[in-house]
């Protein structure tokens, strides 16, 4: 693919109407309309600088292995290990929160047009079948899918312009700007505001991810060095200016905010364009936002298969022979995608008993990926001079860019590991810290028991990379 298709991706992979959209509920219940917004202008700023800084990094190692190839050439095998293990957590937590989100619209969808009654049950079946259906597609090759990220990146351009214009043009009632920027809801069961707030960041910063997608199909991009930085750059920046205008036309034409929260659709968006523009317009739009959400996870199954094929190269994975075979005729690493849907598959379960497993799944792929983009960055950062930069680089600006990024990460870790409903029960339990020690624990257990650990291997100086750029072009 070429650097439109590479950039294509990581905007896929973001999807603004994936994050925003399937977590707007969550946003209006856990600090209300003036936390999403003021929220989503700061987080995409420090999103902006951590993907400045690993932009960077991917520009002196464009490998499929991305992160854990770049921590384990800066800090050594155990770093690359463990960034591995964090990395592929967070891209499965994604592929499971991505297409389950798309499952809740689709229910949503159905409702209104069919009568379609989303159980719990009746979701996670249309989750499944999603699943299914994302994998035959991505069975065909990489060419298929640049193609589909590059009619994404119009379509979520061309659906946020739909949306928006009908909501403002269309409803004869809008809210003001002192609710949309200023009106602060609280039915998280929490007394705090303060950590009401910060809980609500979470809607900004699980759409913010993904965008390390153009560093895992490096070796499938021309001109990698300096395509594959700006595809993660570009499509942050893209993502936070155009997320923010979906946003504010979101909550500019809510009509009824209670009636919304509670929607029998299921899915507050959904009775958002229902309230303002009817019937028949609330299904085009809702179908619009469906399709946009099935790119987002075409991607998202892209990047994840990936860096399992990566991991598994590198012999990183248990069963890594199987894992790292590719299809002798279209070069796709046909079990690595089984995989890369199966387990989703299973971390989506706790969703047929639990009325926030969805924000737990969520939680999964921020406090998994995050985490990991991070690593490389401060291994660049304690390697100094020594660091031999690509041909994208920051400069003078490296070294305040990447410590911001640094201090921000681990925050926004710790923060989203913390219990968002009270009182905590059974059902409200978020069991995201579970599942993240349950991958430290395997990743600590294949580090020691592992078949080799040695996924280090040399890459050559940057003469030598420069050539091996060129022979693939």
């Amino acid at each position: 693919m070429g650097g439109f298709g590479n950039f294509a991706l990581s905007f896929s992979v973001i999807s603004i109407l994936s994050g925003c959209m399937t977590l707007f509920a969550f946003g209006l219940n856990t600090g209300g309309p003036a936390v999403m917004m003021w929220g989503w202008a700061f987080v995409g700023l420090m999103v902006l600088f951590v993907g400045l800084a690993l932009a960077e990094v991917t520009s002196a190692y464009p490998v499929s292995g991305a992160l854990y190839f770049m921590a384990s050439r800066l800090g050594g095998p155990r770093w690359g290990h463990y960034t591995g293990w964090f990395n592929l957590f967070g891209l499965l937590g994604g592929m499971a929160a991505g297409p389950y989100g798309s499952a809740l619209f689709i229910g949503a969808w159905l409702n209104l047009s069919f009568g379609f009654s989303p159980t719990p049950a009746k979701t996670f079946a249309i989750f499944a079948g999603l699943l299914l259906l994302l994998a035959v597609m991505n069975l065909f090759g990489v060419r298929l899918v640049s193609l589909l990220n590059s009619i994404s990146v119009w379509w979520h351009l061309a659906g946020v312009a739909a949306i928006v214009l009908a909501l403002v043009f269309i409803p004869d009632h809008h809210q003001s700007a002192g609710f949309v920027f200023g009106e602060f809801t609280n039915n998280t069961g929490w007394s705090n505001p303060w950590y009401v707030g910060l809980l609500g960041l979470l809607l900004a910063q699980y759409t913010f991810s993904g965008y390390d997608a153009s560093a895992h199909l490096s070796e499938e991009t021309l001109r990698a060095q300096t395509a594959a930085a700006r595809g993660i750059v570009h499509s942050i920046l893209w993502s936070w200016i155009v997320g923010f205008v979906l946003l504010a036309g979101m909550l500019y034409a809510i009509q009824d905010y209670n009636g919304t929260i509670s929607s029998p659709t299921g899915v507050p968006p959904a009775q958002i364009f229902l309230d303002a523009l009817g019937r028949t317009a609330a299904e085009v739009l809702l179908l619009m936002v469906i399709i946009a959400q099935i790119f987002c996870a075409n991607a998202g199954l892209a990047s994840a298969s990936r860096m399992v094929f990566a991991f598994s190269r590198d012999g990183a994975l248990p069963f890594s022979q199987t894992w790292k075979r590719l299809n002798p005729r279209t070069k796709t690493p046909v079990n690595a995608v089984w995989l890369a849907v199966a387990v989703p598959l299973v971390l989506a379960a706790p969703s047929l008993y639990s009325t926030t497993a969805y924000t737990a799944i969520v939680t999964i792929n921020v406090i998994g990926i995050t985490p990991a983009y991070v690593i490389p960055i401060y291994l660049r950062l304690r390697t100094g001079r020594n660091f031999r930069p690509g041909p994208w680089q920051l400069g003078r600006w490296s070294k305040p860019i990447g410590w911001i990024a640094v201090i921000w990460v681990p925050f926004v870790t710790v923060l989203f590991c913390l219990p968002s409903v009270s009182p905590i029960t059974v059902d409200t339990f978020n069991y995201a810290p579970v599942a993240l020690a349950a991958v430290l624990v395997l990743a600590w257990v294949t580090w020691h028991w592992g078949p080799r650990h040695d996924i280090t291997p040399e890459y050559g100086t940057p003469g030598e990379r420069d050539q091996m750029a060129e022979d693939v072009v």
